[in-house]
């Protein structure tokens, strides 16, 4: 069975998840637990977050947007919803913020090609534009397929086409933009997964747990390490280990996020987004799993990645 057409997707979207932050405190805890500035996000504006441990590392990353102004809504994907719900809540303390589980409530749907176009041709990307019945927002397009969210205000049951599903994800992954899952849990410092390099994270606002790491990581010289799109003919799942021919005997990266092809036919079908050291790729092939596993051929990301252009 073949691949649905990428550019005439409509797709509950059954991975994402959605926690709800309600009160006048609502955006000042946030602004103080992510990696963005949530202080200034306005009704209009969408953003890229990440949510890290003290370490520095990545436990979630968000979309967020603002229905109101006492109200922040938060997207992740649902395998990280209630552990990073649960840590959250623990630093509410005495904040006027009520956090929840909105997935039931607000239902996220990917639409793409000429409906995502048209519906939202007035918003710049990441623009957020809410109506009566929820709202869009527009997300990066991808070899020129315009995408879209569209947020509904009652999630009621759906009915989730696996292919059509399987279609969006290829597009998450080649927009070159990772969504921390469980399996990728606390591996990523942000850097590693090019987050200021799509505006997941501000370095101008105050701090937030592991913000020293990050500036650290930012400031201290040349990124050793990042995210590059890939190719092979096997499937690829987040979480796996990858190897170079030349050094078999430890990992030259980790698969960030993945899209499972629904046509096994067809060749370099399956795709992900991969954490490299950027050694890796000086000479030499890489491998899914073991040096001797699927090759992975390297893809153009649509966007360019500092340090990685010319390796």
């Amino acid at each position: 069975m073949s691949l649905p057409v990428l550019s005439s997707l409509s797709v509950p979207l059954s991975h994402w998840g959605v926690i709800r932050a309600v009160g006048a405190d609502a955006a000042p805890f946030l602004h103080g637990q992510l990696t963005q500035d949530v202080q200034t996000l306005g009704p209009h504006q969408a953003r890229l977050a990440g949510y890290c441990s003290p370490k520095g590392r990545l436990l979630a990353s968000f979309v967020i947007w603002k229905p109101s102004d006492n109200e922040v809504l938060m997207a992740c994907h649902a395998s990280v919803l209630p552990a990073t719900l649960k840590r959250l809540s623990m630093f509410v303390l005495r904040a006027q913020c009520r956090l929840s589980d909105a997935s039931a409530e607000v239902a996220l749907t990917g639409v793409s090609g000429a409906a995502a176009q048209t519906a939202t041709q007035d918003l710049p990307t990441w623009g957020h534009r809410a109506d009566e019945h929820g709202s869009w927002i527009r997300l990066p397009g991808v070899a020129g397929i315009a995408r879209a969210w569209r947020v509904a205000n009652n999630a009621a049951p759906r009915t989730v086409d696996p292919l059509a599903l399987s279609a969006w994800q290829r597009l998450e992954v080649d927009s070159g933009i990772v969504t921390i899952e469980a399996a990728t849990v606390d591996q990523f410092v942000p850097q590693m997964l090019n987050f200021e390099l799509i505006g997941a994270v501000n370095f101008q606002k105050g701090c937030y747990p592991g913000q020293e790491v990050v500036a650290r990581s930012q400031y201290r010289g040349t990124t050793k390490r990042r995210t590059l799109l890939f190719a092979a003919e096997a499937p690829i799942a987040a979480g796996r280990e990858v190897f170079h021919s030349a050094d078999p005997t430890q990992p030259a990266g980790l698969v960030a996020c993945a899209a499972p092809a629904p046509d096994d036919a067809a060749p370099l079908t399956h795709r992900a987004l991969i954490e490299v050291k950027l050694a890796a790729l000086e000479g030499g092939t890489l491998h899914l799993g073991a040096p001797d596993g699927a090759l992975l051929t390297r893809c153009p990301m649509p966007y360019e990645v500092l340090n990685a252009e010319t390796a």
